[in-house]
């Protein structure tokens, strides 16, 4: 989607600090990080939560995967978090699927 941000990091449109890619996902470090290390990992291929189906079930076991390798390239063997907004209420600000994985350090447990 040409008014995506995501799609434009995606698409090299608009910079963005890299961390990791593949075929299928990008991983970049958020502007504005709420950890020590926080990054965002995203599928290429611009996708709504609320609107994926079963067709996707391997995309979203992937994105879980993809984020759990990063970690373990990133170092974060004590731990990290997941994490997954869908909609304004949520705090997501970019409707494009993406997941937040922060470490590297002591987290406030919720």
């Amino acid at each position: 989607m040409e008014d995506c941000i995501f799609c434009q990091i995606v698409a090299k449109k608009i910079p963005a600090r890299i961390f990791w890619q593949n075929d299928e996902f990008l991983v970049f470090y958020e502007i504005k990080p709420r950890a020590p290390l926080h990054l965002l990992v995203i599928p290429k291929k611009h996708l709504v939560l609320d609107e994926v189906g079963e067709g996707e079930a391997n995309l979203l076991a992937n994105l879980i995967l993809t984020a759990k390798k990063v970690a373990e390239k990133a170092g974060l063997s004590q731990g990290y978090r997941l994490v997954i907004n869908n909609g304004r209420q949520a705090g997501q600000e970019v409707d494009h699927l993406h997941l937040h994985l922060l470490g590297g350090g002591k987290l406030a447990a919720f």
